[in-house]
């Protein structure tokens, strides 16, 4: 095998630790992005000197047919989609057809340039939803309760039909929660991380959340991109499920955000309706089994050490900007 890869979303969280991680293993790396009229490549600024961009759009197929062939890559790893959940309530048609069908577009593309390229899709947990067993595993049933998690199990499958029907390398990643410093500030951990740090420094009153309650499995974005990484270099393509096996509340998460600033979360937080989903999913723990054995993957960052690391970017980030 080659070391060319192409990113999609690679000015995301998880676009730019796979960036350093491939670089890290000498990879010649590619990124699609979409045209903006201001930058939005900062958390790529570091290493933008080692990676070749290329404009697309995941809703525009000549785009990514000439990504593609300017990129002549080994393995794609297909993590660009809108992303944010309770976005997608709004915006249910664009996030089909950016999440879903972006997908199968990045797929054709790839058929009918190389299908011998290596293909691996980014699942989310989101695809479980209300899924009855305690911890979701490959062999799980789905069932999404946001038009995200829809669009995600629609190119998930879609993953599946390529690899069956064109015998593609095509791999399905089912990614857990995954945080760090990066993460968007629309996101809930990075809302409470980047709110305990603000309010310590006397910049913010208070923080409005909606479920305390809701429990997620989280991780830490640089331990996962390790897991994308491994899921192509197998001889076989498979499908895993990525995660800790723990979970934690937002209630936790706050609880540690506030203590790594000497502060009392209860002092600060207000409930408020307004940010309860529609749909609400109450609990989400992943069965990582199959990729700890096949793999040989584990994570090694814990809740606590993510959450208090956030904080302290954030906090570095206000105090510089002042």
């Amino acid at each position: 095998m080659g070391n060319r890869a192409l990113i999609t979303g690679i000015t995301g969280q998880d676009g730019s630790y796979l960036a350093e991680h491939l670089l890290n293993e000498n990879y010649e790396v590619y990124g699609l992005a979409r045209w903006t009229s201001t930058s939005n490549e900062d958390r790529i600024e570091h290493v933008s000197d080692n990676i070749h961009i290329i404009t697309g759009d995941l809703t525009d197929q000549t785009s990514l047919d000439r990504a593609i062939e300017t990129a002549d890559p080994d393995e794609v790893y297909h993590l660009g989609a809108l992303s944010f959940v309770p976005e997608s309530f709004t915006q249910p048609i664009t996030t089909a057809d950016v999440t879903g069908l972006g997908t199968t577009r990045m797929l054709e593309a790839i058929r009918r340039y190389n299908p011998d390229i290596r293909f691996y899709q980014a699942g989310t947990s989101e695809m479980f939803g209300n899924a009855p067993d305690e911890r979701q595993s490959i062999d799980t049933r789905f069932y999404p309760r946001s038009p995200y998690g829809v669009s995600k199990l629609y190119a998930y499958w879609m993953t599946i039909n390529y690899r069956e029907a064109h015998d593609m390398y095509a791999t399905n990643g089912i990614l857990f929660n995954h945080e760090s410093p990066r993460r968007g500030k629309q996101f809930v951990t990075r809302k409470i991380t980047r709110a305990a740090a603000r309010i310590a420094l006397d910049k913010q009153d208070e923080l409005r959340l909606g479920n305390l309650d809701a429990k997620r499995d989280w991780g830490h974005a640089r331990d996962y991109v390790k897991a994308m990484h491994l899921m192509l270099q197998q001889d076989d393509p498979d499908d895993y499920v990525v995660g800790t096996g723990e979970h934690h509340t937002v209630r936790e998460c706050a609880r540690i955000a506030f203590d790594e600033v000497g502060l009392d979360w209860q002092e600060f937080v207000t409930i408020d309706e307004k940010y309860f989903r529609a749909t609400e999913v109450d609990a989400l723990k992943a069965d990582p089994s199959r990729a700890k054995q096949k793999l040989k993957w584990e994570p090694k960052i814990s809740f606590e050490e993510m959450i208090r690391e956030m904080v302290q970017k954030d906090l570095a980030d206000l105090q510089s900007n002042e």
